[in-house]
C-alpha cells in the first residue's frame, strides 16, 4: 500500500536518514500522534522497494499492530475515498487479504520447484497476477466456500453449468471457417449434444430453436436462475446440467482451462464478481464482433514478417454466444453490468502449438514471490543455466520487440500486462511470446489502419501524444516497474543494466527497421519523461466501473510526468 500509493503520489514519505545503500523514510498524515518508518530505495520510476522487514507503526512513542484496514482509513482523505464507497474499498482490501493469507497457508509449492512445474501448477500457485493494483483479489460476491470452489488459487476441478438459450435472445458468431455445429461436436462431443437435444425434446420444446452454450456455475446459481426467472419460466433459458470436462480456473478469474481435455478450447464466462475496479461480466453487444476481430488480427500477426521471425501469435477468441435479456437489454437507457450477465466464448488452447520439450507459463508469475520470500525469476534463470543478461535478453525480445512493432509498424495496441501473456519455455527460457484477451483488449490508433466496419469499435482516437502509453503504461509502469525491483531485492541484479537492456532491446528493432526512423523521432521511446498513469487512483476513484469502457482514455488519472529510464541512451545516428 505504500510502495504504490507513494508510486502515486496519494501519500508522501518523509526522509530522516540514510542508510547505506538504503535510506531510513517516515510516514504520517498530520496527525502526531502516529507515525510508520521504514527503509526504502527509491528505483526507476518512481518504485518504492521497501524493506518489509523494517516496517513498523509507531503510536505516541509505541509500537502497535500494522493493519491495513486501518490504514486505509487513517489515509482516506490523502487517498481520496468518498464516505460512501469506503466500506466496499475495506471489503475488498479484506478480501485480498484473505487470499494472500490463504496462498500463504495452503500446501504450495516452493518457487525454485514451480519454475520448473508445469503450466496449471504455476497457474494455481501463482501469488497474484496485477501487482500494482493494492486490492487486487476483492472477488465481491464470493463467500468463503465460493472461494475454495472457484478461485484460481484453490485449485479445485469445476464443472461448468451448460444452458440452452433461446435463438431469438441470443447471438452466436465464429471465425469464418468455424460454425456452431462443429464447435459444439468438438468441444461437448456428439453423444453430450444428442443428450442435450434429448432432454428440449423431452420438454416439448425444439432443439433447432436453441444454442448450448457454457455458464459459470456461481453466476447461474447466484445470478442468472433468479435474475433472468421470468426467461427461465418462459423457456427461453433451459438448463441442461454440469458438465462432463473439469475445469480449472485461471488467474483472470472467469476463464477456464479444460483439465479432462487439455485439447479443448479455453472457456470464458461472465461472472457478476466486483474485482479490481469492475463488474467481470461479458457484454453480449461486444460478443459478436469478438471472432471477427480476432480472425483480422490473426490475419494480421500471420502476414507479418516480423512477428513470425520472432515466434509471436495469438490465442484467437474462436466463437462467442452473447445473451440479450429484455428488461435490461432494452429497458437500461445507460451502459450497465446487468447487460453483461450472460455471455461466453471459446479461445484457443496453446498446446497444440507448443512443441516437445518446450512449457509454457503464464508471463505475471515472473514477479512471483513464496511465502518463505523466494522469487520465482532467479530460480527460473538458475535452472535455465544461463547467466541473468543472456536470459533476459530472450525475454525481451520475445515480449518487448513484438510490441514496439506493433506500435511502429501498425500502430497497434495491446493490453500487455502480466496476466494476459502466456510465454513459451524451453530449457526454462523463453523463445517466444502469445498474446490473449483480444477482443476486448486491442486498438487501432488515431485511424493509422482502416479496419472493416463490423469490427469499427477497436478503432481508438487519442491524443497523438499519449499514443506511446501503450508501451509506457503498460509496460514500463505496469510491469518492467516490478519485474526491475524483483530482479534488484532477490538478485541484486543492476537496475540501471535492466533498463539498459530494454532500451538495447528497442534499438535493436530500429536499427533492423530503419523505415520507422521518422515515427521513432515523433514518438520517442527514449523520450526524457513521461506520463504518470495511476491505476489505483482509478479504482480509489470508483471501484464499480472505473474506466468508462466506450471513452477509456477520458477516465484516466495522469498526475505528473516519470523520468524515463530509456533517455539518454538512443544509439548515435538514430
Amino acid at each position: 500500500m505504500i510502495s504504490e500509493f507513494a508510486h502515486e503520489l496519494l501519500v508522501e514519505p518523509r526522509f530522516i536518514q540514510p542508510d547505506g545503500d538504503w535510506g531510513r523514510y517516515a510516514l504520517d498524515n498530520g496527525d502526531p500522534n502516529f507515525e510508520y518508518r521504514f527503509r526504502a530505495k527509491k528505483l526507476a520510476l518512481d518504485h518504492w522497494l521497501i524493506d518489509e522487514a523494517s516496517l513498523q507503526k509507531v503510536v505516541v512513542g509505541l509500537g502497535a499492530p500494522l493493519d491495513a484496514l486501518a490504514f486505509a482509513l487513517e489515509f482516506q482523505e490523502a487517498l481520496g475515498i468518498r464516505d460512501a464507497m469506503m466500506p466496499i474499498y475495506l471489503e475488498e482490501i479484506s478480501s485480498t487479504l484473505y487470499g494472500a493469507a490463504y496462498k500463504a497457508s495452503k500446501a504450495w509449492l516452493p518457487a525454485r520447484r514451480l519454475a520448473v512445474a508445469d503450466h496449471q501448477a504455476i497457474e494455481t500457485g501463482m501469488s497474484d497476477g496485477h501487482p500494482t493494483f493494492v486490492a487486487n483479489n476483492g472477488r465481491l460476491g464470493f463467500d468463503a466456500q465460493d472461494y475454495f470452489a472457484y478461485a484460481p488459487e484453490a485449485g479445485a476441478a469445476v464443472r461448468l453449468v451448460w444452458l440452452a438459450v433461446s435463438r431469438d435472445c441470443a447471438t452466436f458468431t465464429s471465425l469464418s471457417d468455424l460454425d456452431y455445429e462443429r464447435l459444439m461436436e468438438e468441444e461437448l462431443g456428439a453423444e453430450t449434444v444428442a443428450a442435450f437435444a434429448d432432454r428440449l425434446t423431452g420438454l416439448g420444446l425444439d432443439p433447432a430453436a436453441y444454442l448450448y452454450m457454457p455458464a459459470h456455475p456461481w453466476q447461474w446459481f447466484n445470478k442468472l436462475a433468479m435474475t433472468f426467472a421470468s426467461d427461465v419460466a418462459a423457456r427461453r433459458i433451459v438448463c441442461l446440467g454440469q458438465s462432463d470436462d473439469r475445469y480449472l480456473a485461471q488467474q483472470s478469474i472467469r476463464t477456464f482451462y479444460n483439465v479432462t481435455r487439455p485439447e479443448r478450447r479455453y472457456v470464458k464466462t461472465a461472472i457478476s464478481v466486483l474485482n479490481m475496479g469492475f463488474m467481470r461480466g461479458l457484454s453480449p453487444k461486444y460478443m459478436v464482433a469478438t471472432p471477427a476481430i480476432n480472425e483480422w488480427l490473426q490475419a494480421l500477426v500471420e502476414g507479418d514478417a516480423t512477428f513470425r521471425e520472432l515466434g509471436f501469435t495469438i490465442l484467437r477468441e474462436v466463437a462467442a454466444i452473447g445473451y440479450r435479456y429484455e428488461p435490461y437489454d432494452k429497458g437500461l437507457r445507460q451502459d450497465s453490468a446487468y447487460k453483461k450477465m450472460l455471455s461466453a466464448l471459446w479461445r484457443d488452447s496453446p498446446l497444440p502449438e507448443t512443441k516437445p520439450g518446450q512449457r509454457l507459463m503464464t508471463m505475471a508469475a515472473l514477479v512471483h514471490v513464496d511465502p518463505d520470500g523466494e522469487a520465482l525469476l532467479p530460480a527460473l534463470i538458475d535452472a535455465s543455466g544461463l547467466d541473468a543478461v543472456t536470459w533476459l535478453r530472450r525475454y525481451l525480445r520475445a515480449y518487448l520487440t513484438p510490441l514496439v512493432h506493433s506500435f511502429y509498424e501498425h500502430d497497434l495496441a495491446f493490453m500487455p500486462h502480466g496476466e494476459n501473456l502466456i510465454l513459451v519455455l524451453e530449457d526454462h527460457a523463453v523463445v517466444r511470446a502469445v498474446m490473449k484477451d483480444i477482443g476486448e483488449e486491442i486498438g487501432v490508433l488515431n485511424g493509422a489502419r482502416e479496419t472493416p466496419k463490423e469490427i469499427s469499435r477497436i478503432a481508438f482516437s487519442i491524443p497523438e501524444d499519449s499514443k506511446l502509453n501503450c508501451i509506457y503504461t503498460d509496460v514500463f509502469e505496469s510491469f518492467f516497474r516490478h519485474l526491475s525491483a524483483l530482479l534488484v531485492e532477490h538478485m541484486g541484479f543492476d537496475e540501471q543494466e535492466f533498463w539498459r537492456l530494454v532500451g538495447d532491446c528497442v534499438s535493436d528493432y530500429l536499427a533492423a527497421h530503419p523505415d520507422h526512423e521518422e515515427k521513432a523521432r515523433r514518438h520517442d521511446l527514449f523520450a526524457p519523461d513521461f506520463v504518470r498513469n495511476c491505476l489505483n487512483r482509478l479504482q480509489l476513484n470508483d471501484n464499480q466501473q472505473m474506466l468508462d469502457l466506450l471513452d477509456p482514455e477520458r477516465s484516466l488519472q495522469y498526475v505528473g510526468r516519470l523520468a524515463n529510464p530509456l533517455a539518454g541512451q538512443r544509439r548515435s545516428g538514430r
